[in-house]
């Protein structure tokens, strides 16, 4: 889901097999789309030309316009807006909270975003089954287990939890974006359980 971005393409049918088609329908709920807004159909065009298919969960909040353009909206700024935090870095918070939710969606989008910024695929699966087998630094590991912490156990954050992320290196700014992004995450887990939202069966060929 989110900004389009040219360098992740829809992955190609082995040749001589028939291309898959996505899971149908996208949720569980009978909720027919609305017409776009001048904006959103322009979004949805611009993901169409640079990634190839527009995100599901973009088809999924589609029957509200309000909706689908304040999701757009946080998403884009929370993933790709200024911060101390790397594009890498907030994908692999979307991952780790994803897994610990076990979220099929994200973990599918995401796992193959994680694996296009890193370049590394082995990455991707690790972050995917359990961040704490992948070879993180300091920094990306103590940032991980609060953005986990902050999902499991949520009442049990606490100062020292905060400060353990200063001598990490972070920033009162990077403290607040991390817990942004697993807050955004951990809402976006909810709706797609909730709706059995299907993710695009591209994202699972995507830097293999």
């Amino acid at each position: 889901m989110g900004k389009a971005s040219k360098t992740m393409k829809a992955a190609k049918p082995a040749a001589g097999a028939a291309p898959v088609a996505d899971d149908e329908p996208v949720i569980a709920l009978d909720l027919p789309p609305n017409k776009l807004s001048p904006v959103m159909a322009t979004y949805f065009q611009k993901c169409q030309d640079k990634l190839g298919f527009v995100p599901n969960v973009l088809v999924a909040f589609a029957f509200d316009n309000a909706k689908l353009e304040a999701f757009v909206a946080m998403y884009n700024d929370l993933m790709f807006g200024e911060s101390g935090l790397s594009k890498l870095e907030r994908e692999m918070i979307a991952v780790a909270v994803s897994s610990q939710n076990r979220c099929y969606y994200c973990l599918t989008a995401h796992g193959a975003a994680v694996r296009q910024y890193s370049g590394n695929p082995i990455l991707g699966e690790q972050m995917v089954m359990n961040y704490r087998a992948a070879r993180l630094n300091k920094r990306q590991r103590t940032m991980l287990d609060f953005a986990v912490k902050l999902t499991a156990q949520p009442a049990e954050v606490e100062e020292a939890d905060r400060e353990q992320l200063r001598r990490a290196g972070f920033s009162e700014r990077d403290i607040w974006d991390i817990a942004a992004v697993a807050g955004f995450f951990n809402m976006s887990n909810r709706i797609a359980a909730a709706t059995d939202m299907r993710p695009n069966l591209v994202y699972h060929g995507q830097t293999r």
